[in-house]
């Protein structure tokens, strides 16, 4: 198993390109599944998810063809004229949690279903009700046992209103594929708003669906007989760029972030100004400069977007553990996304939970020190730490980190930084 080693101090210094959405092309990937057509996916981001995710489609009697070769993404190409299994197995779900969405499209398309209860980071419980909820009420009929979701239905899907309790992003991701196939019009109150729903929108759009409201909490689709091939770029993945930027305002120094979209971060930019960060913002482009004096606290509180994200909660957080004064920092959407703190806590910082909130005393500079990842999230947090740190750190339990963060040694390391992967 691999771990990585980063001997800190560094200032980050020069240009990164954001590579394709981790949280966007993995819905893109699913929907693929919904036409016997030829679906072309660019901007493909090299991660372990979508290595699990390509063989779990393949495995269902997807045609799969990825080129990783270019600097500039990835590209997929997908046909899969029948639906030629019907089970995703534990093994590849487990890893995943997105997997469990491959659902949709086995229902939609083949009217029978085994999918496997999902896995994922252990970062909150993330019942399975509202999906099931969702199935039932569109006519299919469920048997829960032995850790499997057993799903039929006997003719067309149908379409229903539903409210959601709170503004789920799978669950937004699995009703537009489900309703895109439906008869009739399905209607989404309380949906999610993030950019990557909008994403598999305007893709399903392309592909013939009808859909409307997306990027609102309220979306309605017009179901259709069927989908039509199409080809899409996936957008940039915001989370990443965000990372990037707390790691300068971390390390000191200057960096441009190219093809990104700032407005999909602009809370978190708000932030970092507020912080004492210097940005400038053009299109598709992001400067980040931060000298070597250390940051002004923030309180902070994650929430569904436009707020600030729970993906960049744990990153923050290494900021802020090194400002110059006490921070506070809300955890409103995942009950275990603080487990970050104990590692942080290696490193020297002063935390203190009490439930959701994180209380946090900056202290002048990390130390060095042994750490395990114990999330996606988390690593990247780890990494900002050990960058800023003085002397020489390892992280270990990085398979994490490959889930979600794309050639990240490589895009720091083109910045100044002393990061290597090595064999434990």
């Amino acid at each position: 198993m691999d771990l990585i080693e980063i001997t800190g101090g560094n200032p980050l210094e020069g240009k990164i390109r954001i590579s394709g959405s981790k949280n966007a092309s993995l819905p893109m990937m699913i929907a693929s599944l919904l036409t016997e057509e030829k679906v072309e996916l660019s901007n493909i981001p090299n991660l372990s998810d979508v290595t699990t995710l390509i063989e779990l489609m393949k495995s269902l009697g997807a045609a799969i063809e990825v080129d990783q070769t270019s600097d500039f993404g990835g590209k997929m190409t997908c046909v899969t004229k029948n639906i030629l299994y019907t089970e995703a197995s534990y093994d590849l779900v487990r890893k995943m949690r997105a997997s469990f969405w491959v659902l949709a499209p086995l229902i939609a398309r083949y009217g029978e279903a085994k999918v496997s209860l999902p896995g994922g980071c252990a970062i909150g419980i993330r019942p399975i009700d509202f999906y099931l909820s969702i199935l039932k009420r569109m006519g299919v009929t469920l048997d829960l046992k032995d850790g499997y979701v057993y799903a039929s239905v006997k003719s067309r899907l149908r379409s229903i209103n539903f409210t959601l309790d709170f503004p789920s992003v799978g669950v937004t991701h699995f009703f537009l594929m489900m309703s895109s196939l439906a008869e009739g019009e399905s209607v989404l109150k309380n949906a999610a708003k993030e950019p990557e729903v909008e994403a598999l929108a305007e893709m399903l759009n392309k592909m013939g669906a009808k859909i409307t409201g997306h990027g609102t909490n309220t979306i309605t689709i017009t179901g259709v007989p069927s989908l039509t091939g199409t080809k899409v770029n996936v957008p940039p993945d915001r989370i990443e760029a965000g990372t990037f930027a707390i790691a300068v305002s971390a390390t000191g120094g200057e960096i441009s972030l190219d093809s990104v979209n700032s407005d999909e971060i602009d809370v978190l930019l708000n932030v970092l100004e507020q912080s004492g960060v210097e940005i400038s913002r053009s299109k598709k482009n992001l400067k980040i400069s931060a000298d070597r004096k250390r940051n002004s606290p923030v309180n902070i509180s994650t929430a569904p977007y436009p707020g600030f994200p729970t993906d960049l909660q744990a990153q923050f957080m290494a900021l802020m553990a090194i400002a110059n004064g006490t921070s506070v920092i809300k955890e409103t959407i995942f009950e275990n996304r603080f487990m970050h703190v104990q590692e942080l806590a290696r490193f020297g910082a002063n935390i203190k939970l009490k439930g959701d909130t994180a209380i946090i005393e900056g202290i002048e500079r990390y130390n060095s020190a042994p750490v395990m990842a114990t999330d996606l999230r988390a690593s990247a947090s780890l990494i900002i730490a050990a960058l800023s740190a003085k002397g020489k750190s390892t992280i270990r339990r990085i398979y994490h980190l490959d889930r979600g963060f794309d050639k990240i040694e490589k895009k720091l390391r083109s910045c100044g930084a002393v990061i290597e992967r090595k064999e434990d």
